[in-house]
């Protein structure tokens, strides 16, 4: 396999603009004075990104797809995001092997 220079050159500079993009957004956050009600809705973004991307999975896919998705969010009630994300991937794989 044989990586072209343009392609190279394309996803490197796809990477420098997405990394500086999320720094960018960092850099400029902190400088903000937001209120309690802009705080909460920052604060709320995280899980709501995560919902949408769980939502279609209710009604557009499989069994397995479906009881992950809904274990996720049953364990999104009472754990941190990130162990959230680790509760629906290996949900979603354990039970695509039983079903």
């Amino acid at each position: 396999m044989t990586i072209h220079g343009n392609v190279l050159l394309a996803v490197l500079a796809m990477a420098g603009i997405t990394y500086a993009t999320r720094i960018a957004g960092l850099f400029f956050a902190r400088n903000l004075a937001l209120s309690a009600r802009a705080r909460a809705a920052f604060e709320a973004i995280p899980a709501a990104v995560l919902i949408a991307v769980i939502a279609p999975m209710l009604v557009a896919t499989g069994k397995a797809e479906t009881g992950a998705a809904i274990i996720t969010i049953v364990a999104a009630t009472r754990l941190p995001l990130l162990a959230v994300v680790a509760v629906g991937v290996v949900s979603v794989v354990a039970l695509r092997l039983v079903l």
